[in-house]
């Protein structure tokens, strides 16, 4: 489902509801109908991401194609959870216990997205490089007839691509674009906003990053203190909270694990999903997935778990192999093996061009929604200090 097709009869209803003059039991029926019916979207929009790839042979798990997907998912899960939680609501409702202490934590949590999401922008544009790297061999092992000079300059291509992957993301030249500042203000009061700027005037900074800046603590840092609500809270707006929380998580959780970031040592182990969640099964599903495929894959600066680059490895170290026993004119089989091997790669590389530069929009998207709903979470709280302020 597109961001920009959002159950539209489930955000208009709540715009029309809450503007009707309704008592206070049926609202609150009401509003237990449309947690519920936001959680079932959610389990929903994460059942059909955990598909098998039997279902969807060209978007396996962690492809271009699928993170493109996920990315829609957050953007519908982003406009719903907005719509529950300030669409015409009486700012005093979520200026109270336990929401007084949760909404500052959710716009904590929204910032260090914001950083995630410009690290793992950086790190498509490292991806993008290795697919440079691929075009050059592809061209050259194309080249009819293939001779010497062609297969030394598809070898040194190569080469650079497997260093791109494998190299220590923090020291490779081909990574040196995620060194540089994604951090958005720490000093926060209470409400979870500076004072001193306006309310969502986030922006990247110029300088160079923090060499301990981690991908993987901040994840962490985004789920240490998340905790799922019980008895009454469950059935308040304590659980649309939660509920968004997890998948803002979840999906730079995800994208960490899929696209170059820099230091993500341990990854698998930062993030868990309570078991007793029904809207969360097909997340927890996917987690578990993604979690044994970075258990046999992780590696200090591995370029990460997205399927194009995992292929593309596979491909440029078997090429490697035939560039070394090759001799003018080559023998048939071994050409014919390594045509077929290039043909896949070329197949790779246009994925690439087709999908890399949408995905990167999208993630520029993610960041831009969650800025401005961040702005209106914290313009309601404001609304809700100044209603609760006493007249003079």
């Amino acid at each position: 489902m597109k961001a920009t097709e959002t159950q539209p009869s489930f955000l208009g209803r709540i715009s029309i509801r809450r503007n009707q003059v309704m008592s206070m039991e049926g609202n609150h029926e009401q509003e237990l109908q449309d947690l519920d019916l936001f959680q079932k979207h959610v389990s929903d929009r994460f059942a059909a991401l955990l598909s098998s790839p039997e279902d969807l042979p060209h978007e396996p798990l962690l492809s271009i194609s699928w993170l493109r997907k996920l990315m829609d998912v957050f953007l519908c899960c982003e406009a719903e959870f907005k719509a529950v939680l300030i669409t015409g609501r009486d700012p005093t409702q979520i200026s109270k216990p336990p929401l007084d202490r949760l909404i500052p934590e959710f716009l904590e949590r929204a910032v260090k997205v914001l950083d995630i999401c410009n690290a793992v922008s950086s790190g498509v544009d490292s991806v993008r490089q290795c697919q440079k790297f691929a075009e050059i061999a592809v061209s050259a092992l194309e080249t009819k007839p293939m001779g010497d000079g062609q297969v030394k300059r598809a070898r040194k291509a190569l080469t650079s691509l497997l260093s791109a992957i494998t190299s220590d993301d923090r020291d490779n030249n081909h990574f040196k674009s995620t060194e540089r500042a994604w951090s958005f203000g720490r000093r926060v009061n209470q409400g979870g906003f500076r004072k001193d700027k306006p309310a969502g005037s986030f922006r990247s900074l110029s300088m160079v990053v923090a060499k301990n800046w981690s991908a993987a603590k901040q994840i962490q840092s985004m789920f240490s203190n998340l905790v799922a609500p019980r008895g009454a809270e469950s059935t308040g707006l304590a659980s649309p909270v939660y509920v968004m929380s997890v998948v803002m998580v979840f999906v730079m959780w995800a994208l960490v694990a899929a696209i170059p970031c820099q230091e993500r040592s341990g990854l698998s182990t930062h993030f868990q999903i309570p078991r007793q969640l029904t809207w969360a099964q097909s997340m927890i599903g996917l987690l578990e997935k993604i979690g044994e495929e970075w258990k046999k894959k992780e590696k200090k600066g591995s370029a990460g778990l997205l399927e194009e680059v995992q292929r593309m490895e596979k491909l440029g170290q078997s090429l490697i192999e035939f560039a070394d026993g090759f001799h003018f004119p080559g023998e048939a089989e071994k050409l014919e093996d390594a045509a077929t091997q290039v043909a896949e790669l070329a197949d790779i590389c246009m994925r690439m061009e087709e999908g890399l530069v949408p995905l990167q929009q999208q993630i520029r998207e993610v960041f831009h929604r969650v800025v401005r709903s961040r702005r209106e979470v914290v313009e309601l709280l404001e609304n809700a200090g100044a209603v609760s302020q006493p007249m003079e």
